[in-house]
Order: structure tokens, then C-alpha cells, then sequence
């Protein structure tokens, strides 16, 4: 199974030392939207969509305060529908995409792949989309879709994945596909696993900002930090899921590769043994 590692958004905050903990305080920092493209059995499936050309058209529905905090680039070329063009493919190819939450810098892309099935958690669809409960004020971006796209929900039973308990996302037509629940960062957030050959890519979303909060010994940008606690919704239950996954590295890191949504070292990392 072949996985593409897209940048679907950066993002260059300021005060790159206490955001990706090296460089200048004085430097603009470097995040991205980091999803991937999964060439299946039932075609295309693509994992977050970040930043899409809806968004790009209308900037202020993303929020001034979003986007002064983290100064996005809002490059069309670098959405997931225009990279998916790059590549060869019809935005028509991607059928599936598997969201690890409904934030604003993860579902923009959803209206530029009107054809796909939009898989999301249960909790994250009925607090988002039908807000019961309410989401606290602003988190979400309605109109990223307004235009009515296709669910499909799941909720918390599944198989066992490492300790974890798994959905088969994509049912018996794609196995190695798994949406595993690691609710914190948002009620309905989750991590998407995709096998290939005899390992896993586990894309655990915002469950985690920096790769160094995997580290036996933690460590954390300061800024990158505060910005983390102000986003979870839950945030005893997103640490006791950012141990497990923690234990996860230590255990079965030979076997399971995991990466966040928004550090560019995990990216760059990912590219580079893609190639």
C-alpha cells in the first residue's frame, strides 16, 4: 500500500525558538498540516485534509485570530486537491477521507472532494455538526461543510490494535485502515492507522504537537505548549492517551511509526523514508 505525505498548510507563527524549539525567538516559526494519500483496494483515502481553497477564497471564515496566531501561508498549490492533481490523479479518485478531528486546519479540504465518503467519529459529528453539546465558541468552521457532504460515523468498539481499540475504517473492503479512538485534544478525536507490508503508520492527529513529547524524557516548546493546553477539550484524557502512545514508541517502535498533524520534523522524517 502505497502512502503519499502531503503538507496540506503551513503555518509560520512567530517566535520559532518557543514553537519548534530551535532558531530565533525573532523567527518565524514552521508548522504544517501533515495528511496522507493512501493509494487502496476502493482508490484513494486520504487522512485530514487541512487547509482547503474554500478557505483560501475566504480567509475570515478561518477567524482573524486564527490566522493572525499562526500566519498561514494560504498557498493554493499546497492544498490536498491540488496536490492530488500533481500527482496524476482526479480529485473524483479520492473516496475516502478519514478525519482525525473537525477543527479548522483539518477539515477545510472537505468540500474540494465532494465525492468521498467523510469518515468521523460519532462525538466529533454530533459536537461539531449538530453541536450537542455545543462546541465552545468558535472551534469549528461550519462552512467547511455546509454543502452537505457524505458521513460515515464510528464510535468506540473495534478490534484491539496494540492495546488500543481499533475500527476498521474502511470495512471489509480495506483492513489495513483503522480509526483508532484517542479522544482529548477534541471529544471525537481520533488517530487514523494504515498498514504497510508489516508495519503501521500511525497518524495520530493533534494527540500530540511535537515529536519530543514521545521522548522517554518529554520535552515541549513553551509556546507550542500553552497553545496545546488552551486546544484540548479534555486535557487529563488527551495526556492519559499521549502516554499510551508514549509506550507505544517504546514498545513496538520497530513495527509502528508514529506521526502528529503538525510537527515538521515528523514530516520531513516521513518524506524522506518515502523516497
Amino acid at each position: 500500500m502505497k502512502i503519499h505525505h502531503l503538507n496540506t498548510g503551513t503555518m509560520c507563527p512567530m517566535g520559532r525558538r518557543l514553537v519548534n524549539g530551535t532558531g530565533s525567538l525573532f523567527q518565524r516559526a514552521r508548522m504544517v498540516c501533515h495528511c496522507l494519500l493512501v493509494e487502496t483496494n476502493d482508490g484513494l483515502a486520504l487522512v485530514d485534509t487541512g487547509i482547503g481553497l474554500g478557505d483560501i477564497a475566504t480567509p475570515d471564515r478561518l477567524g482573524r485570530r486564527w490566522l493572525r496566531q499562526t500566519a498561514p501561508r494560504l498557498d493554493p498549490a499546497e492544498t490536498a486537491v491540488q496536490q492530488v492533481k500533481a500527482l496524476g490523479y482526479s480529485p473524483k479518485d479520492v473516496r475516502h477521507v478519514l478525519l482525525t478531528h473537525l477543527d479548522r486546519d483539518h477539515a477545510g479540504g472537505v468540500p474540494d472532494f465532494p465525492h468521498a465518503a467523510i469518515h468521523v467519529h460519532r462525538a466529533e459529528y454530533d459536537m461539531a455538526v449538530q453541536r450537542k453539546p455545543a462546541p465552545p465558541e468558535g472551534r469549528y468552521v461550519t462552512g467547511q461543510w455546509s454543502h452537505g457532504p457524505s458521513w460515515t460515523f464510528y464510535g468506540e468498539a473495534g478490534e484491539d490494535w496494540f492495546g488500543f481499540k481499533g475500527v476498521r475504517a474502511l470495512g471489509d473492503a480495506e483492513a489495513d485502515i483503522l480509526m483508532i479512538p484517542l479522544a482529548g485534544h477534541t471529544l471525537g478525536h481520533c488517530g487514523i492507522a494504515v498498514r504497510s507490508g508489516d508495519k503501521w503508520l500511525l497518524h495520530a492527529g493533534d494527540s500530540y504537537f511535537h515529536h519530543g513529547q514521545l521522548d522517554a524524557s518529554p520535552r515541549m516548546p513553551l509556546v507550542l505548549g500553552y497553545f496545546q493546553r488552551r486546544a484540548d477539550m479534555d486535557r487529563g484524557m488527551r495526556i492519559a492517551n499521549q502516554v499510551r502512545l508514549r509506550a507505544l514508541k517504546l514498545n513496538h517502535g520497530e513495527r509502528v511509526t508514529i506521526v502528529n498533524s503538525h510537527d515538521p520534523v515528523d514530516y520531513e522524517r516521513c518524506r524522506c523514508n518515502a523516497h
